[in-house]
């Protein structure tokens, strides 16, 4: 039987995340300061002091969330397991552990990333829900219909639709018609996962030109596929897609049952997709890296 650790996405975040890991571990100290040098400004005062608003900015909150899960993992001293994931952003948290990017890199990629998420969206123009109580099949249909996105496919009865305002408004009011339990907005600053995210895509397609990306140290398990890649520019294709198509994650977590892993670790902060894997599967004992 194998392991895997796997690594949160954006909604994670709470101020003061890490701060304790900056003061006692060195470790932990020269992941920060090595976030802070690349991106040239003081991301870690955002993350350890806030204010929340702008920690939760999405150019601020992807490399915050990144540096603060390698940060744990490295104080840890765990060694690397056979198989790493993560949600949406926690995709690049997940391959810089598994030495498949640099974190210097990682951090710029993931400024640049939410950089050309919010310019793609101004802010007010897009919104995120998270259904609850419905197939994820039914939420798909719906999305179609209303000329939105199914943007996580998360757990059985957890599925979240993203796109522009109204779309998204419109979807909801049909969800609820066909039995939600309940339709809630995310506070998140742009819309994830959608196709009216195009033209950032397109824009990290010409960011990704100049980042080098090797063959990951563990098996990597991708958002786009649902399964094992590989392949450098397999890599690069699948985090570029994974902007404008759904999180696969409850698909992931049952091909890890399939590939025989065990036992999973959740690393950053929260938990999550701790509690993602066990609404999926009861075969998969699941725990939340303390150090």
């Amino acid at each position: 039987m194998s392991s895997i650790f796997i690594f949160p996405g954006q909604g994670a975040q709470i101020v003061g995340m890490g701060a304790e890991l900056y003061k006692n571990n060195t470790a932990a100290r020269a992941v920060f300061d090595e976030v802070d040098e690349a991106l040239g400004e003081n991301l870690s005062n955002i993350i350890f002091n806030g204010p929340m608003e702008d920690l939760t900015l999405t150019r601020n909150v992807q490399p915050a969330i990144m540096a603060t899960s390698v940060a744990m993992y490295r104080a840890s001293g765990l060694s690397l397991p056979d198989f790493v994931a993560g949600h949406s952003l926690g995709e690049y948290t997940a391959l810089t552990v598994a030495g498949a990017i640099s974190l210097a890199d990682t951090a710029r990629l993931l400024r640049a990333r939410g950089n050309a998420m919010q310019t793609a969206v101004p802010v007010g123009r897009g919104l995120t829900s998270v259904v609850l109580g419905l197939d994820a099949d039914i939420v798909r249909e719906i999305c179609e219909s209303t000329d939105c996105d199914m943007a996580n496919d998360n757990c059985p009865g957890q599925v979240v639709i993203s796109g522009l305002k109204e779309s998204v408004e419109a979807a909801s009011e049909k969800l609820k018609d066909a039995g939600a339990r309940r339709v809630m907005p995310l506070a998140l600053s742009a819309p994830v996962h959608c196709r009216v995210q195009a033209p950032a895509a397109d824009e990290m397609r010409k960011v990704f030109e100049n980042v080098k990306i090797s063959t990951p140290n563990a098996k990597w398990i991708s958002n786009k596929t649902a399964n094992v890649i590989s392949n450098p520019d397999e890599i690069r294709d699948a985090l570029i897609y994974q902007m404008t198509n759904t999180v696969r994650w409850r698909e992931s977590v049952l091909e890890m049952v399939n590939l025989g892993i065990n036992s999973a670790t959740e690393i950053g902060p929260g938990n999550v997709l701790s509690g993602l894997i066990s609404r999926t599967t009861d075969k998969i004992n699941v725990q939340k890296l303390e150090v």
